[in-house]
């Protein structure tokens, strides 16, 4: 069965590949696509490739697949993550008054504060929108 994304390496690629895998000094991951990417390159199939190399043939079918549509760097290496800027729920003053909350003495009728009592009484306070539990158990264990 003919492959639906063929391989083609020139001799610079297949170089900067092998110089790659003698160095040794990549990630295993990367030297594995790079493997991959060679071996595909000879014209073997996904099935072979997966078995000499240890990987599974959709593996293989992806780093293909890579190598076809976005080319040989994106192939071998891991994507770099986009930023995930951290939105904090609580800024410090509301922080102090959770914490001020959680010291003062609890709601009438209960032995001691939960932690979703506070989140609770928080937003009831409107020190924020929305609080969950494990953000006020999270802030506190900051606290000591």
């Amino acid at each position: 069965m003919p492959q639906k994304h063929v391989v083609q390496l020139g001799d610079g690629d297949r170089q900067r590949l092998q110089s790659l895998i003698r160095k040794g000094r990549a990630s295993a991951r990367s030297l594995a696509h790079a493997r991959i990417l060679l071996k595909a390159a000879e014209g073997l199939s996904d099935e072979l490739i997966a078995t000499q190399l240890e990987v599974s043939p959709s593996t293989v079918y992806r780093v293909r697949r890579r190598f076809v549509q976005r080319g040989l760097h994106e192939a071998v290496h891991r994507r770099a993550q986009p930023a995930r800027p951290e939105q904090r729920k609580l800024d410090g003053d509301a922080e102090a008054h959770l914490i001020a909350l959680a010291c003062s003495s609890a709601p009438q009728g209960r032995a001691h504060w939960t932690l979703r009592l506070l989140a609770d009484r928080m937003v009831q306070l409107q020190y924020t929108d929305s609080l969950s539990h494990e953000t006020v158990r999270t802030t506190l264990k900051k606290t000591n």
